[in-house]
């Protein structure tokens, strides 16, 4: 198979601009940020990619996490060796989870072994971590960051973000069930009636409206907030109640739909005006995160001294410094009888469906990039031209190269 990369004339005509003879090789190493579990290759995609021709390399004990042996890979056509440095060395793509700029020990340990004419995609963070991207720029890298594939209705089936926000969702609830000290449903007993618990979700994006609409499923009673009203018609779509501050703005909204930070003014009004909800909840889920920003607080210390002893607080943004202010990312404190949960790396409590998931997103976008057997990289297409990062030893992205502080 022969496949090419795509450059730009300055008449904006594409053209090819290197060339490469030979079988294209996958690459997956093993997932180097503690104690992740996922992986962006799983057997049956594995033997998707082989089917269109491409070969798949391996490192060993590759599919620990989620329980799938090397011989399982094997079974499908999958080469297995022995070193990271092999995979890395032989490999055309290789595949992450948390790549470099996501995960501190990826870069430590994979940069120096990424060369020229490389592609690599998975998550990135490279709004958090730009100059991450512009040591792979340098290094004549290209690379596709997940977090920014468009969201269009065309890309939805690549759209890995929202893919680990469902998963997250759903598992910032069952946490919460797991600690609260009442169950969710009402409850008509012989004994007496127990009332259902009450869950307030704080943020409208795929992770709260899956937090949502599972807690409803469960029988509590769901009140949701967030600072875009555009997301009240969803929230009520999932049976919750929309939470209406008086403070929801379309100016809330960055481009691609996701959250814009605001100023602190905004957010003290907010957390004045969302306190009495707070208070009255049983369980509190936060998902509210800005790219490449620190979560906003917006529960304060005093805000959780007013709810009841027994009650609990899931931050899904404790990776990003917490919603909470008294969030201890990775850890479950217990402050004056309130459990506060700093759940980190969210998708990864259930890496089985979250690798399934993933690794079908992933090869969603790189079958985009196969063109009658070849690799192209078609910057005219908005989902290669909005994911692409760095290419040809540049930062490509226009988001990335601001964050970067370059024009």
């Amino acid at each position: 198979m022969k496949f090419f990369y795509v450059n730009f004339c300055e008449n904006g005509k594409s053209r090819y601009c290197k060339k490469n003879k030979g079988i294209m090789i996958i690459g997956g190493v093993k997932e180097l940020f503690p104690a992740e579990r996922r992986v962006a290759i799983i057997p049956e995609v594995a033997e998707q990619y082989i089917k269109k021709g491409a070969k798949i390399l391996i490192e060993k004990g590759y599919g620990e996490g989620i329980f799938v042996t090397d011989e399982d890979y094997k079974k499908v056509g999958v080469d297995v060796v022995g070193s990271r440095e092999e995979v890395i060395e032989k490999s055309d793509i290789i595949l992450y989870v948390r790549g470099p700029g996501a995960s501190r020990e990826v870069e430590e340990r994979d940069l120096p072994l990424l060369k020229e004419g490389k592609i690599i995609m998975g998550f990135l963070e490279p709004l958090a971590y730009p100059e991450v991207i512009k040591k792979l720029a340098e290094r004549k890298v290209t690379a596709f960051s997940v977090e920014l594939i468009p969201r269009i209705s065309r890309a939805q089936s690549m759209d890995a973000l929202s893919s680990m926000a469902t998963i997250a969702g759903y598992a910032a609830v069952i946490e919460a069930a797991k600690h609260l000290d009442k169950i969710f449903p009402l409850y008509m007993t012989a004994g007496g009636t127990i009332k259902p618990a009450k869950v307030f979700v704080i943020g409208a994006g795929v992770a709260g409206l899956q937090a949502m609409a599972l807690s409803k499923k469960l029988g509590a009673v769901v009140e949701g907030y967030d600072i875009r009203p555009e997301t009240k018609e969803q929230v009520q779509s999932v049976g919750a109640k929309f939470v209406e501050l008086g403070l929801e703005t379309e100016e809330a909204k960055a481009e691609g739909g996701y959250a814009k930070a605001m100023g602190e003014e905004f957010y003290k009004k907010q957390r004045e005006l969302m306190a009495q909800h707070v208070a009255a909840a049983d369980v509190v889920i936060s998902t509210a995160m800005v790219p490449g920003k620190k979560a906003p607080v917006l529960i304060t210390r005093d805000m959780v001294e007013k709810m009841r002893p027994g009650a609990v607080i899931v931050d899904l943004a404790a990776e990003k410094g917490g919603n909470c202010e008294l969030t201890e990312p990775g850890k479950i404190i217990d402050f004056r009888g309130v459990k506060i949960i700093g759940m980190v790396n969210p998708a990864n409590y259930y890496p089985r469906d979250a690798s399934f998931l993933y690794s079908k997103n992933v090869a969603n976008f790189i079958r985009l990039l196969l063109v009658n057997g070849k690799i192209v990289l078609n910057f005219e297409d908005e989902i290669i031209r909005d994911t692409a990062v760095c290419y040809d030893g540049k930062v490509v992205s226009p988001i990335v190269k601001k964050a970067l502080g370059e024009n």
